[in-house]
């Protein structure tokens, strides 16, 4: 994540959302074993056990390089991936 040099602003809208938030447990988890976990190794996406024993899907979106892997590999394609506001994300100084 520091090697991207990623800068997310503390209050901004989140960019990373759900169309349907029982989808990632009822359909990705169960079928897929949850992907979303695997597509970032900087836990942008992360299945966590709630207090009653259920699956949940946590999204840290301000982990995200917004590389849009997660909105490319979604298998149920329910996740919206949106520009970041304020020109925030990765600053690639060498291009």
């Amino acid at each position: 994540m520091f090697l991207s040099n990623a800068n997310h602003e503390e209050n901004q809208p989140a960019h990373l959302t759900l169309k349907d938030p029982s989808v990632p447990v009822d359909v990705n988890l169960a079928i897929y074993a949850g992907p979303e976990s695997r597509y970032r190794p900087a836990a942008v996406y992360e299945f966590v056990k709630s207090e009653d024993g259920s699956d949940r899907l946590v999204i840290n979106a301000q982990n995200c390089v917004h590389c849009k892997t997660c909105d490319i590999k979604d298998p149920t394609q329910n996740i919206l991936w949106v520009t970041p506001e304020g020109g925030g994300g990765p600053n690639c100084p060498n291009r």
